[in-house]
């Protein structure tokens, strides 16, 4: 079957995923009074939270019995530098997609920004290897930043839609894993080459990408359980909070800590 045909299946899967739960959703997380002790109270947004549970435990079976040992391989094997390097040249690659999404958010000089470092780094930094746009350690430099198909929605007004679990993938909401199909359509390195150069780039791109993340969240992930009285809740709060902050790239407003901070009190 052709890549673009699953593709297309798959969004036809998410998008019926997305009509059924829908269906069930709740509000948006919101503090709320009780009308004795007035105490504040979250409505979690996790209509189908049983379901999500069981998907959580299958991801944790399956990063344990081989996404964790891999990632231990992976940064074991791989010297600090050509992991680095590896980091780069995927951070290089994601760069024009951000740059559309920055132009979709009204951000002009953020996009200039990463225009500015997708030149320099992929003529200078030896296609993206070396990250010279950052500059010298205490030099201004451009920073890197991401922004994806689902914060592009969040800023025009789309709501998140219910909480999902994915499988493999992990913590999402209805709005960011219809993005994180967009993206694939969109993402101008993914129209370059033949079909079967641009199938195998996203495939090696998702995997190598996916086992750094996992590589540099070993001993993070492994304090959040030991620390965790309810580790799916609390997964699934800091999953909120990092997306509330990407969203507003970095500049949290004082509802949104409100809402994040009351989250974790409800685990």
């Amino acid at each position: 079957m052709p890549w673009g045909d699953k593709i297309k299946q798959a969004l036809v899967a998410v998008m019926i995923a997305m009509t059924l739960t829908a269906c069930a959703s709740t509000p948006e997380p919101k503090v709320n009074a009780t009308s004795d002790d007035e105490v504040p109270v979250l409505d979690v947004n996790d209509p189908i939270e049983p379901f999500n549970r069981y998907v959580f435990e299958l991801n944790k079976f399956i990063d344990e019995l081989l996404l964790k040992p891999v990632a231990k391989v992976y940064r074991g094997v791989l010297p600090d530098p050509v992991e680095i390097g590896v980091r780069n040249v995927l951070n290089n690659l994601d760069t024009p997609l951000t740059v559309i999404h920055d132009l979709a958010q009204g951000e002009p000089e953020r996009a200039g920004d990463a225009c500015g470092r997708f030149g320099i780094n992929t003529l200078f930094g030896v296609g993206g290897i070396f990250d010279v746009a950052a500059g010298e350690p205490g030099k201004d430099g451009i920073p890197y930043h991401e922004e994806d198909l689902g914060q592009t929605l969040a800023v025009w007004g789309v709501p998140d839609g219910p909480y999902l679990m994915l499988p493999i993938l992990g913590p999402s909401n209805v709005r960011d894993a219809v993005g994180r199909l967009g993206d694939l359509f969109i993402d101008p390195v993914g129209h370059v080459g033949s079909r079967d150069v641009r199938r195998n780039l996203t495939i090696t791109r998702i995997v190598v990408r996916g086992l750094d993340t996992r590589a540099r969240s070993i001993e993070t992930l492994e304090e959040i359980e030991r620390a965790s009285i309810d580790y799916y809740a609390s997964v699934r709060s800091l999953y909120r909070q990092r997306r509330k902050s990407e969203i507003l790239n970095g500049e949290m407003d004082e509802d949104s800590v409100l809402d994040i901070s009351i989250d974790e009190e409800d685990e």
